[in-house]
């Protein structure tokens, strides 16, 4: 059986809510290539799809900046996930996606302040390198406009931008001949996004009028608020059951898939809450950098009491490194709250507390960094020759969260029970 559309794969889905045999699929941040494998061996191991959704930051076209993670563009990014599939012989489904497409969606383009016809055609480039690389789910978000910030864009504005840009990329892939994908509108902005069931259903009704005008298909997903959010290394948000489960309805009655993001750091309380109030899919990505992170100090540590005890003689310096890249990428600047997102950099140098805050936060940045992948190459090494395995303890520390919400999502066993629904 090849491949199902990822827009069947939400339909069967919100089929299975009827049985109380449906899930909630992981969007996963694909946060470096040990996650990529952390991801892919428990989507083997326990039966259920996955999607990785990566962000412009993260992966994008070379001729637009590429991407922090391993340096990937569209293209090295989708074989880097095929190489890893390859070597564990996974058997399953896996979904190239885009998080946040659209214009203005790298820091750089905000900051920059460009307007509005070059970061169209910024982002519709991006989108063609997504089509060919043969990603299966574009989000489409036109909501980072810097001429707006702090304010809420008009929703017309998103509206007729979301609307151009799914035509562009329909076209696009006609004109490539390529299989259908899906699409993932609206957006987690508290600040006035789609955070009321009526501007949501509003949203809806307006976008799938305008959609049917041009003979243009209906998203796959529509994110809404669910209350969730991501500060620092913590989940700051309140889930909001009530306004989940009715956005959720309400998405449902419409044949799309209520799409929560700002998932990570969820409490089990929160996470079993997501199958009764129907919530299809919820992306993840900043807690699983900040794992990885945590795993090389805790193998750090260990080094540590080696050469305490004269079994290792030439250490690595991967907190050091770790620490210092860390603080100077300044990309932990996003993820503070208050006056600490305007502190320089010698500033938390001199704060040994803050600085470990921060190497919390955003060591994951710097995993691409050469003199980070040198450190961990030689803590590798030196770990190695007393019988503990690096990698695979930093491969599985990964798997940890992501077991738990695969568990509480109801997600072992779902693509079987979906190919079951034929």
């Amino acid at each position: 059986m090849g491949k199902l559309p990822i827009k069947k794969v939400v339909e069967s889905l919100l089929e299975l809510q009827k049985t109380g045999e449906s899930a909630t699929l992981l969007g996963i941040g694909p946060m470096s290539k040990n996650c990529v494998q952390a991801t892919l061996e428990l989507s083997k191991e326990d039966d259920y799809p996955v999607m990785f959704i990566a962000s412009r930051n993260q992966v994008d076209a070379d001729e637009l900046g590429g991407g922090y993670v391993n340096g990937w563009n569209q293209f090295t990014f989708a074989k880097a996930v095929e190489e890893v599939a390859e070597e564990i012989g996974y058997d399953n489904f896996y979904y190239m996606c885009r998080d946040h497409g659209g214009p203005w969606q790298r820091d750089q383009e905000r900051n920059d302040h460009l307007p509005t016809e070059k970061a169209m055609e910024l982002g519709r480039k991006s989108y063609v390198a997504d089509i060919e690389a043969g990603f299966d789910l574009l989000m489409i978000d036109p909501t980072k406009d810097p001429f707006e910030v702090g304010k809420v864009i008009p929703l017309e504005t998103v509206l007729n931008r979301t609307v151009e840009l799914i035509e562009f990329c329909e076209t696009e892939r006609k004109v490539r001949n390529l299989p259908e994908i899906g699409y993932e509108v609206g957006t987690e902005e508290t600040n006035g996004g789609l955070t009321s069931t009526e501007t949501y259903e509003t949203f809806i009704l307006q976008l799938k009028e305008a959609l049917e005008k041009r003979g243009l298909p209906m998203p796959t997903f529509i994110v809404g608020q669910t209350g969730t959010l991501t500060r620092k290394t913590e989940q700051v948000g309140t889930f909001n059951f009530k306004n989940a489960y009715d956005l959720a309805q309400m998405a449902k009655g419409y044949g799309v898939g209520l799409k929560e993001h700002n998932g990570d750091y969820l409490d089990d309380v929160t996470l079993l809450e997501h199958i009764p109030s129907e919530i299809t899919a919820t992306n993840v990505a900043p807690q699983y950098g900040t794992e990885e992170t945590r795993a090389y100090l805790n193998l750090a540590a260990v080094e540590a009491k080696l050469v305490e005890n004269g079994l290792v003689t030439e250490p690595s310096k991967t907190r050091e490194v770790l620490l210092v890249h860390a603080i100077k990428s300044e990309r932990w600047r996003k993820w503070m709250v208050g006056d600490q997102k305007e502190l320089t950099v010698d500033e938390i140098m001199q704060d040994t507390a803050l600085s470990d805050e921060i190497l919390d936060i955003a060591g994951h940045y710097t995993f691409n960094d050469d003199e980070v992948k040198n450190e961990i190459v030689t803590l590798y090494a030196n770990l190695e020759k007393h019988n503990i395995h690096g990698q695979r303890y930093v491969i599985d520390h990964i798997k940890r969260p992501i077991r738990d919400y695969a568990e509480c999502y109801n997600l072992k066993g779902v693509t079987t029970r979906i190919k079951q629904l034929g």
